[in-house]
């Protein structure tokens, strides 16, 4: 499930796309209720999104620097502009200015789910993608973990890349053996879980201070759960939704 941060004040337009972008459970969406909150939550907090969506009823009354502030700090996923209303000189402001792509309302929630995917699908194979774990920056790209204080570098393999990957996009939800084996290495139901035992273990040894009493990968339900750093709390979209359609 892909995690999407949607910065929007409460108008019709940020409500309709929010009903739109979880319809079929493809997004999780979190509501960041204004650009400058939506700054310093990606300033404060260690949470991670896959994409931001920017909805505004006007792009001018949004305007391009606050593109630009945004694309200061989520610099690791793609940031999508929705407007009602736009110039061409609107467009082209907020793109140059950071935005990954811009979409005009009305738009077909299948189009706008498919244009989101697209943008996290190129923003995954980009060298410039970051994500936080602990106190390592973990880069795919570079399939490295780079420690915060003392930029001592630990080098992983594909495979220890792509199960660190898989279970940071899990958003700390456990992870079975077997989904393991079918999404990371392609192998069918039932086949032996030695492989991931070993790679967790191996990767034990290079994240955890004291691989006997793991903090970051944890064993949990039968399977296994990253945890980063807890998240400062937003308000999900869904409920801010309901609500509203309720009062």
């Amino acid at each position: 499930m892909n995690r999407l941060l949607v910065v929007a004040s409460d108008t019709p337009a940020a409500r309709q796309a929010a009903i739109a972008v979880e319809a079929g459970g493809a997004f999780r969406a979190t509501l960041a209720p204004s650009v400058a909150e939506a700054v310093t939550h990606g300033t404060l907090s260690t949470a991670e999104y896959d994409a931001v969506l920017v909805v505004t009823a006007a792009a001018a009354d949004l305007g391009a620097s606050a593109c630009g502030r945004l694309r200061q700090i989520w610099t690791h996923c793609p940031i999508i502009v929705l407007a009602e209303r736009a110039s061409e000189a609107d467009i082209v402001a907020s793109l140059d200015a950071g935005a990954s792509d811009f979409i005009m309302a009305p738009f077909r929630p299948a189009e706008l789910q498919a244009r989101l995917r697209a943008q996290i699908r190129a923003f995954a194979n980009s060298a410039a993608l970051v994500f936080q774990i602990g106190p390592y920056r973990f880069q795919p790209a570079n399939r490295t973990l780079r420690h915060v204080s003392t930029a001592a570098m630990i080098r992983l393999t594909h495979k220890e890349t792509e199960v660190l990957k898989y279970l940071h996009r899990a958003d700390g939800s456990p992870i079975g053996r077997q989904t393991l084996l079918r999404e990371v290495w392609g192998y069918k139901d039932g086949a032996d879980s030695y492989t991931v035992e070993s790679h967790i273990y191996r990767l034990r040894r290079k994240l955890e201070a004291d691989p006997a009493r793991p903090r970051f990968l944890l064993n949990e339900e039968g399977g296994y759960m990253l945890i980063t750093a807890p998240p400062r709390p937003w308000p999900p979209i869904r409920a801010a939704v309901q609500m509203k359609l309720a009062s």
